[in-house]
């Protein structure tokens, strides 16, 4: 039986990993103001960044999905971990040795299936690498040499080598505690007739890393004649590699694909190796699959989709090469980036150009000039005989059809325009409508057909919850009740109420854990109030913030509620000065409207019962209506004084 963690150490694991830097190996934030941080949610498809990060509180919350949390529940979502192997995950990476209860810590038994695999990938990879200096890997060494890549490259990318032997690694790894269970999981082994052998021999090595830098896979490029299997070899799908959700190189990558906004896909392992060398470091690659959905979404994250991000493929000018670029043309428009094709003089790949001209051919080959869409487009036309009507005639039908699927009026008309010049016809008008009308059919048969193309905008943040009072919108609800609704001055003042409490407790303690549930009129925001009680009030607040949050999180009876905790939690203030006045405007409006919401049900009972109402009721209950009033009186001339 696995141990339970002790929660002093869980504590120090999520106080040591800042949330921050936990998030953006994922993707790339940006300052959102108060503090907060925003990007790219990596848990839905979004145009426009609604996730947020506040680093101070150790909280991410996505406005449009609604995923919210902390690092750890950040790191089990985005790698479907459980909690256990999160947090050992968070204590390697913080230095962190962790106590177990319940018989103490026994790590063959007790570490997650993902990070055993993780293990097992980063010693085979250590293995590898020492393997490179043997005899045997002569023939290794001679392949990379001759493609310019020296003992200096090959460290810096862990390329490393698999000896020829049966068993090899097998051995290694069992004798580092590793069950053949977990060997042939790991795709690191394979079944054999008399147990497990190794599943790459006599091949050079590249590890394979997620986002995170964790080595997930490998890539095996066959060396030998007498080898009969596929020229590239790669490890096959399990727990933990996916080949349409990982991206070579993207570990190394990633950091100045953020800051340049720009991302080189190539097609192979030395390709990303060559431009690196010849500092075009933004170079990532597939690893044995068309580039994909998947693919895109790790980019976009990494991209911010702002409006000078650029994405250049590498694509050979043969026959598959265009067919390739025919395929990322048909996932253009999920990013917002500006997509362009880069073709090297006499079909060279990265790795061939920079051995015949050197490093500045390079970086000049992928410098961003022919956009994808007219490459696409030129192939599809060349296809034809554009010198008789027939042959325009089904060129514009084939290219059409593609320019069509353009979602932004505006580009495709663009690019329609571009279609009559290439087709040679003079009348653009024509092309621009037949396009259009092709696009209507297909809306028509298969939905509305809205979408947001390039440039386009969807709702941010501040459209979804914060924004201006004018603006309704919904927002989870805990018990049944009317949906939130920010056109309500009570709706809007709870809400500003419970983020003074969880974000700035300081300021609203000790007044606001006097505050009943029942003051709260949106059934959402009375369940946070009653998290907010369960936890030990704002007042706990006053003390280590990040774990007053946690607490109210871990008293949230669902996962709706939790979420609205994280929500308002990093959500920013409608006001602009955020101090004790304002904080006091809040407090006493809500007392306010409770109170008079009090008055108004007293004296509508009186009402409804008319003279049934005994003498001694009926003088108690105009003896409160009384204190109310004189308290709401007091409430208005003095403010938070009356509180």
């Amino acid at each position: 039986m696995a141990g339970r963690i002790n929660d002093d150490d869980v504590k120090a694991v999520r106080d040591a990993v800042p949330i921050d830097s936990v998030v953006s190996e994922y993707l790339q934030l940006r300052n959102a103001g108060g503090g907060n941080l925003k990007g790219l949610c990596p848990f839905h498809d979004e145009k426009s960044p609604s996730f947020q990060v506040s680093p101070g509180k150790g909280l991410f919350h996505c406005f449009g999905c609604q995923e919210g949390g902390d690092t750890i529940a950040f790191v089990m979502k985005i790698d479907h971990l459980s909690f256990s192997e999160t947090v050992e995950r968070l204590a390697a990476k913080a230095g962190i040795t962790l106590r177990y209860e319940e018989g103490g810590y026994n790590p063959s038994h007790q570490r997650g299936e993902r990070i055993r695999l993780i293990e097992a990938h980063q010693a085979a990879a250590e293995f590898y690498v020492h393997q490179l200096e043997s005899p045997e890997a002569e023939i290794g060494r001679k392949f990379l040499a001759e493609r310019g890549f020296d003992q200096d490259a090959a460290t810096h990318f862990r390329v490393g080598y698999s000896p020829a032997g049966w068993d090899h690694l097998t051995r290694y790894l069992r004798g580092k505690g590793f069950s053949d269970k977990e060997l042939i999981t790991s795709g690191l082994s394979q079944d054999g007739r008399r147990g497990p052998i190794d599943r790459f021999r006599g091949r050079l090595m590249w590890p394979i890393s997620d986002t995170a830098g964790e080595i997930v896979g490998f890539g095996a490029r066959k060396l030998r004649d007498d080898d009969n299997g596929p020229k590239y070899l790669n490890t096959p799908e399990t727990p933990v590699y996916k080949k349409s959700q990982v991206l070579y190189g993207i570990d190394l990558a990633k950091k100045d694909i953020a800051k340049a906004s720009r991302a080189v896909v190539v097609e192979g392992y030395t390709d990303v190796m060559a431009c690196h060398l010849a500092g075009v470091t933004t170079a990532i690659a597939t690893c044995g699959t068309a580039f994909g959905n998947d693919h895109i979404k790790i980019l976009r994250r990494l991209l911010m989709d702002n409006g000078s991000a650029r994405v250049i493929f590498t694509f050979d000018g043969d026959s598959a090469g265009q067919k390739a670029a025919l395929r990322a043309f048909e996932d253009d428009q999920k990013f917002a980036a500006e997509t362009y094709i880069a073709i090297a003089p006499d079909n060279m790949d990265p790795c061939d150009l920079r051995l015949a001209k050197g490093d500045d051919a390079v970086r000049d080959l992928v410098e961003p000039r022919t956009p994808l869409f007219e490459f696409a487009l030129r192939q599809i036309v060349g296809r034809y005989d554009l010198e008789t009507p027939a042959g325009r005639a089904a060129a514009l039908d084939e290219a059409a059809a593609v320019v069509a699927k353009i979602k932004t009026s505006s580009v495709q008309r663009e690019v329609a325009v571009q279609l009559a010049g290439l087709v040679g016809i003079l009348d653009q008008e024509f092309v621009v409508r037949r396009v259009a009308q092709l696009a209507r059919w297909a809306r028509d048969k298969g939905g509305d057909g809205r979408g947001e193309g390039r440039g386009g905008r969807g709702p941010g943040p501040q459209d979804r919850r914060g924004g201006a009072p004018h603006q309704a919108v919904q927002a989870p609800t805990a018990p049944s009740g009317p949906a939130l609704n920010l056109r309500s001055p009570a709706h809007r003042t709870e809400r500003e109420l419970l983020k003074l409490a969880l974000q700035k407790p300081a300021l609203v303690s000790p007044a606001f854990d006097a505050y009943g549930v029942d003051e709260f009129t949106a059934p959402p925001y009375a369940a946070v109030r009653q998290c907010i009680e369960e936890a030990g009030g704002a007042e706990r607040g006053l003390g280590d913030n990040r774990e007053y949050l946690v607490a109210v999180m871990d008293a949230a009876p669902n996962n709706t509620v939790r979420s609205l905790v994280t929500e308002l939690a990093v959500e920013v203030f409608i006001g602009k000065t955020i101090d004790e006045t304002y904080a006091g405007m809040q407090l006493v409006h809500v007392r306010l409207r409770a109170v008079d919401r009090r008055i108004n049900d007293v004296q509508g009972s009186l009402a409804r019962l008319g003279s049934n109402v005994a003498p001694e009721d009926l003088a108690a209950a105009q003896n409160e209506v009384w204190v109310l009033q004189q308290y709401a009186q007091s409430l208005r001339a003095k403010g938070a004084d009356a509180l």
